[in-house]
């Protein structure tokens, strides 16, 4: 099978506790051996693990299960809808890095001034305050503030910074 489901030893403890699949099936589904799955239904190797819902998962469906259950040779399929995009969302600076913030704006700037603050913000993780502080030169720390590349500081990827200055220069030639 080329996919496998989330956690398949917990979908498996789940189909085990609630079908009346076969172990071949559960084992086959979730990418395990069938001897897994025995021991797992006489309780040896699960005593603290908690069985993981696939329907409420969107990882099956209850009538592909039905399906399976009626035919002992047909095998299941997983949902393809269960690879969801992962939603780019405010990512975690270490805390030593977050003190180069400001060089990586000053670079930005510096280089690109065709990028809008928004697009600093999302980019290097901050705010639209810290970026207009910087670029008026009315940061608490603009003595100390030397531009540096963000790439390099770690704050971000070379191909996010490209993509950025890249759609930037895209708006400003329009």
């Amino acid at each position: 099978m080329s996919q496998t489901p989330l956690m398949p030893k917990a979908t498996a403890l789940w189909l085990i506790d609630n079908t009346t699949l076969t172990f071949e099936q559960i084992a086959d589904f979730c990418d395990l051996h069938a001897l897994e799955i025995q021991s797992m239904a006489d309780a040896e190797s699960s005593a603290t693990m908690v069985g993981s819902d696939p329907i409420a998962n969107n990882q099956l469906s209850k009538e592909e299960i039905t399906r399976c259950e009626s035919n002992i040779k047909a095998r299941l399929q997983l949902n393809k809808t269960v690879t969801t995009p992962k939603k780019k969302g405010a990512r975690y600076i270490p805390v030593k890095q977050r003190q180069d913030r400001p060089n990586a704006i000053a670079w930005i700037l510096k280089h690109h001034p065709k990028v809008t603050d928004a697009q600093i913000c999302r980019l290097i993780g901050t705010t639209k305050t810290t970026v207009d502080a910087i670029r008026n030169k009315t940061h608490r720390n603009t003595s100390i503030i030397k531009p540096q590349d963000p790439v390099l500081l770690g704050l971000c990827l070379q191909k996010d910074l490209n993509a950025m200055i890249s759609k930037a220069e895209k708006v400003s030639a329009e």
